[in-house]
This record gives structure tokens, sequence and C-alpha cells, in this order.
């Protein structure tokens, strides 16, 4: 799964995702967790951000807290899903990151690892969103991440990860009028190219309040 992410937009991250409403005071965060509310990259001609919070509620739903369940869609079945199929067919979208934290399970406790491309440039995962109104019709907007299969660098710690698009991906994936699902199962497989790495950090990430730069510092030599 993907449960905890970095969001390090720096100074070129408007040109690195050809956003053109450029008014927003982006947020750094070391420690972004289900139920914050972040910037996502639409397609609307052009691409824009919109600000969304993590844990879509279907536009159905009766009850909100349902947003905390799906913070993750798994990619082998998210186009039948009921709480994703109508977001996967026309409501993608790109959940910009520079990095991301998994858990590797032993015998007393998990110790987390953060990944991030060996070049230190954000990526894309694969996201989802939708909109649902509440009782007094004010409308919430919200977002998941899809997950997919652990690729060969992170077997050793986790059996899932979140999909990161290639760059040549990114708008054929947040493209929602051109592309409508089937052909997208594609670009929704594990990173094999070696683009990432790996490496453990402080047990502090566990806590969701901390948020302060430490947390990605590697604490032990070598990475993988």
């Amino acid at each position: 799964m993907c449960g905890r992410y970095g969001f390090i937009p720096g100074k070129d991250f408007y040109d690195r995702f050809e956003i053109t409403n450029r008014d927003f005071d982006l947020q750094t965060s070391y420690n972004v967790a289900p139920g914050r509310t972040m910037p996502v990259v639409v397609m609307n001609s052009p691409k824009k951000i919109t600000l969304m919070r993590w844990g879509l509620i279907p536009f159905w739903a009766k009850d909100p807290r349902i947003g905390y369940r799906t913070i993750n869609a798994r990619a082998e079945d998210v186009s039948n899903r009921p709480s994703y199929r109508r977001a996967f067919k026309n409501q993608r979208c790109l959940v910009p990151a520079s990095g991301f934290y998994e858990w590797k399970a032993g015998e007393k406790k998990k110790t987390p690892y953060y990944f991030r491309k060996k070049g230190g440039e954000m990526m894309a995962f694969a996201g989802l969103f939708d909109i649902w109104k509440d009782g007094e019709g004010q409308e919430h907007k919200t977002y998941t991440i899809i997950t997919t299969a652990a690729g060969k660098l992170l077997k050793e710690v986790h059996d899932r990860m979140p999909v990161i698009l290639s760059k040549e991906s990114e708008d054929i994936w947040a493209d929602n009028i051109k592309y409508t699902g089937e052909e997208l199962r594609d670009l929704m497989k594990p990173d094999e190219k070696n683009e990432l790495i790996g490496y453990e950090v402080a047990t502090r990430v566990n806590n969701t309040a901390n948020d302060y730069p430490e947390l990605i510092d590697q604490i032990k030599k070598g990475d993988f």
C-alpha cells in the first residue's frame, strides 16, 4: 500500500507539471498522511492544480468516513470496484510526490523506509478523484492513490507500491476524454527500470504529527 508520502515541490514544480494556475501557496510536507488536503493535478485543458483530501469518498457514499478505507485503490480491480469504477473511467489525476514511505515487517516491529527517484526529481502517482456532496450540498473533492505489486526493489520491504507514472505516460493518464480506462492497464505496472532508491529512516515518521526535513534522512549507511 501507500499510506504516507512526501511533497517537496521546489522552485520548478509548476514547470515540471506544466501547471497554468500558479497562484497556490504550496506547502512542503515530509509526512503526508491520509486525511490531509494536498495539491492534485488534473488535466482540464490545460493542467491545473486542485486541492483535494486524501481518501476518496465516492459520490454515492452516505458516510464520508469511507474515505479512511479508500486511500489506495488496487490496480488489479480498480476498473470494476464500485468505489472506483466511475473515477477510473473519467476522473483520473496525478498525485505529485517527492517520495514515499513503506514499512518492513519484523519480528517485533516495523521498520520505515523512504523511496525516491535517484535524481531527486518529483514523481507522479496515478490517482483517481471524486466529488462528494454533504447534507448541506457542499462539495468535497477527494482522491486515492493506485497501488500495484511491488517491483524488484520494493519487494525487500513491502509487497505493494504506488503506481509511479513515467513522464511520457502522465498526459495519457490524466486525459479523461481521449482515454477511457481499459487501454491504461499497461501504465499501472511496478517500477522495474531501477529508477528508485530506498533507505531506512527513523521511526519518528510513524507519528503523523511529525513533519520536518529530518524524517527523510537516511539513518544507516548503504541503500538499495
